[in-house]
C-alpha cells in the first residue's frame, strides 16, 4: 500500500508540474496555480509516507 501512495504522490507532483507550465505557457494564472496546488498535495503526500517509513524501521 505504502508503494501505491509512493506512485500517488508522485504522479500528482507530475501533474501539477505539467499543469502550471502549460498554464504559464498560455498566460492562464488560474492553471498555473492549480498546477502549483497539486504539486504541493503531492509533496505533503510524499512527506506524509516519508515519515511513516522512517517509525517501520
Amino acid at each position: 500500500m505504502a508503494e501505491e501512495q509512493k506512485g500517488k504522490a508522485k504522479a500528482e507532483q507530475m501533474k501539477g508540474k505539467a499543469k502550471e507550465t502549460v498554464g504559464r505557457a498560455v498566460g492562464n494564472e488560474r492553471m498555473t496555480a492549480e498546477g502549483r496546488a497539486e504539486q504541493a498535495k503531492g509533496d505533503a503526500r510524499q512527506a506524509k509516507e516519508k515519515t511513516k517509513d522512517v517509525f517501520k524501521h
